[in-house]
């Protein structure tokens, strides 16, 4: 990463658009999968040339709790079965780094393992968070795997109920535009989305549970 000013450039812009795409209208989106506890919509991406996807549901837990499981960190390869391997490249400050990690083959390995590296930023929002992500440039590449680019990704999470009404929920919104990159048909780009998706809810509850 480069100079502090350029830190709180990237945070700043990168926080202003995880809340552009969280003010979007319900007509912006087309559902693309439902399971009985999430939904997952997607929209064409300004980004570049895949969709942008949108997760949502309640998870039974309070936000601080919930990001601490989402963000980097000892929680994050413990329960994501989508997660392989998690390194911190860079640890700017308490709530900004950079991380390195590789996720598994998906459909029968159509979808080979990927790389990526992203900068990672923790923001109040609403009395609840705003854990967000974009990928950054890094000169080391794995010789094994294709290095994918995740394009402006986060996670709300807001508290819903009050604390009087028993266990604290809260409510779990994600943005995921991820370009997989290589030679893969966007039809099996988009299954994989979504289903990994509702995945990684049902995964989360589970840590959490447990």
């Amino acid at each position: 990463m480069g100079s502090l000013q350029e830190v709180n450039e990237l945070r700043t812009r990168l926080e202003n658009t995880l809340i552009s795409y969280h003010n979007l209208g319900e007509n912006e989106w087309r559902l693309a999968k439902k399971s009985k506890d999430v939904k997952v919509w997607r929209k064409q991406s300004v980004e570049f040339s895949g969709f942008l996807y949108k997760a949502q549901g309640v998870v039974q837990e309070n936000p601080n709790r919930i990001v601490d499981y989402i963000r980097p960190g000892p929680y994050r390869l413990e329960w994501d079965s989508l997660m392989t391997s998690m390194d911190i490249v860079k640890t700017i400050d308490k709530v900004c780094c950079v991380m390195r990690y590789m996720t598994a083959g998906q459909l029968w390995n159509i979808i080979a393992p990927r790389e990526f590296v992203d900068f990672s930023y923790t923001t109040d929002y609403q009395n609840g968070l705003l854990s967000c992500g974009v990928s950054v440039s890094h000169d080391e590449y794995r010789q094994s795997c294709v290095r994918g680019f995740n394009h402006p990704c986060g996670w709300f999470c807001v508290p819903v109920g009050g604390e009087g009404d028993g266990a604290p929920q809260s409510l779990l919104t994600g943005y995921i535009q991820t370009d997989l990159r290589g030679m893969i048909p966007q039809s099996a780009v988009d299954t994989a989305m979504a289903s990994s998706l509702v995945t990684f809810y049902s995964d989360l509850r589970g840590a959490l549970k447990s």
